[in-house]
């Protein structure tokens, strides 16, 4: 796979803050979000704006990360993770009317330092992962994740904690 050239902004990279040593492969549409030093992101991966990726990150292809998630440093986001912002999506308005920014509220995520989320996994907004935290692969995430814990299923629950 090819290394966009962050020297030589693609269209696919719109207003986005890039740290030094950031490594974005193919097909990553990234708009108004940041993205700092020495993080990976891998192809196929959305970022949207307001969002942030801290140092030293890695995000795997097909991760959705919307506008409202802070991911920390040192974090691992496996392939296919999807982050949700909204607790009341709706396409329209009681009157019928398509719905715009002004008609929804935004409702931020946060994961921590060290957290690492497993592929295909599923984060709820208005949520935090703590630190060095470890999200099994398919959970459906609900509820705040206490620090130096391990969580799995639908909905995660704690499986232990760790050191």
């Amino acid at each position: 796979m090819e290394l966009i050239n962050i020297d030589e902004p693609r269209k696919c990279l719109k207003n986005v803050s890039v740290g030094n040593n950031v490594r974005i492969f193919n097909f990553v549409n990234a708009y108004g979000c940041s993205i700092d030093d020495d993080s990976k992101v891998g192809a196929f991966v959305e970022i949207q704006k307001g969002a942030t990726i801290g140092k030293n990150c890695k995000i795997s292809s097909h991760t959705f990360i919307c506008e409202g998630v802070h991911i920390e440093d040192n974090c691992f986001v496996g392939h296919g993770v999807m982050f949700t912002n909204d607790l009341f999506p709706r396409a329209t308005n009681p009157d019928g009317s398509q719905q715009t920014d002004a008609d929804w509220v935004l409702v931020e995520t946060f994961v921590k330092k060290g957290a690492s989320i497993g592929s295909n996994a599923t984060i709820l907004c208005g949520i935090t992962i703590g630190e060095n935290a470890l999200i099994g692969a398919g959970a459906m995430v609900t509820k705040d994740v206490p620090a130096n814990t391990i969580v799995a299923g639908n909905p995660a629950k704690i499986i232990k904690q760790i050191a």
